[in-house]
């Protein structure tokens, strides 16, 4: 049976079993749990230890690369590896934006890693609650493809206008909805207290500074999975190798942040280059749902997308790094909400 007669019948191919679900679902919750162990005594993260992880993260995902490949053929291998770029390169952008807040609430050196934990932690969710809304529209709806590449084009728009216009974004805290509804319902004191999320003031429970953070993080969780699902979708059909893209791209992201948290700030043409990425994908999916239509429409290989991506990371990170060669790490300030 055909890609087009499966999606004409109202089936996904996919590689998942219900076993290999059930192994990777527990060995995703598996690496959080050891995550959260690493975190649990406050500390600031050294360099060594970053680049431990980090390493680990990226070795884990390309083993696994390895494995599809040859387990179920270079179709399958390649749109993961392609995919897994995609979503790593998105992560990246979720990086500026989880500085500015983690900078916008003052958070200690110390409680850092675990604010980004606990993101990261509810990243995953919301992308498992889009990738099965994902699946459901692509299996009901003749258009599907159609709508996702109009979120993407959209979004890489939004990216092109705000990298465009140069003028950088500050994050006002007094000012985001999250914040606002939190203190409605409940006071908030001032000091952090630890890894606590409440303490008691006055005889009545009280936020502290950590759960605004937190909530404004899991905030920004939603918006960005909204472009990051279709992205990868653009890329496979298989919601299992969506779901394994989104993971391992975002199970790392603790340790990066604090290996690329000096280097962020020199890669000014990044939002370039996503938008690029993701209007590419956009366009992609709408020769795919025309192909649909029409199979004398042509469609963009797989192989071809992941040299396009490639390629287009390689430019903008070495254009990035010539044009802030002359800038300390401190001297430039983090560009960045780009929603």
């Amino acid at each position: 049976m055909t890609e087009s007669s499966l999606l004409a019948a109202g089936a996904l191919s996919s590689i998942g079993t219900p076993t290999l679900w059930a192994v990777t679902i527990a060995g995703v919750l598996a690496l959080l749990v050891l995550d959260f162990l690493v975190t649990r005594r406050p500390h600031e993260v050294s360099i060594r230890e970053a680049l431990g992880w980090s390493a680990f993260y990226v070795a884990l995902p390309l083993a696994f690369g390895a494995w599809i490949w040859s387990r179920y053929g270079s179709q399958q291998g390649v749109e993961y590896l392609t995919g897994y770029l995609v979503e790593k390169s998105l992560s990246v952008d979720n990086l500026f934006v989880f500085m500015l807040l983690l900078a916008a609430f003052a958070v200690p050196a110390v409680l850092a890693q675990r604010v980004l934990l606990y993101g990261i932690a509810g990243a995953l969710v919301l992308r498992a609650v889009f990738i099965a809304l994902g699946a459901a529209a692509l299996q009901t709806l003749d258009f599907a493809f159609l709508l996702f590449a109009v979120i993407l084009i959209a979004t890489a728009v939004k990216l092109l206008r705000d990298a465009l216009s140069g003028h950088e974004q500050e994050v006002d805290i007094n000012k985001m909805r999250s914040v606002k509804l939190l203190r409605r319902f409940m006071p908030v004191v001032d000091e952090y207290q630890g890894t606590k999320m409440t303490v008691r003031l006055n005889g009545r429970r009280a936020l502290t500074p950590l759960a605004l953070v937190v909530v404004a993080v899991l905030a920004t969780d939603v918006v960005f999975a909204v472009d990051s699902v279709p992205a990868v979708y653009g890329i496979t059909e298989d919601p299992y190798l969506v779901f394994a893209t989104n993971a391992f791209a975002l199970l790392g992201l603790r340790a990066l942040y604090f290996v690329l948290h000096a280097a962020l700030s020199r890669l000014v043409h990044l939002s370039y280059g996503l938008a690029i990425i993701l209007a590419f994908i956009g366009v992609k999916l709408c020769l795919h749902w025309a192909h649909g239509i029409w199979s004398g429409v042509p469609e963009i290989p797989t192989l071809a997308s992941l040299g396009v991506i490639i390629g287009v990371l390689v430019v903008v990170t070495l254009t990035s790094l010539r044009a802030t060669r002359h800038a300390s790490p401190g001297d430039k300030e983090v560009v960045a909400d780009r929603h």
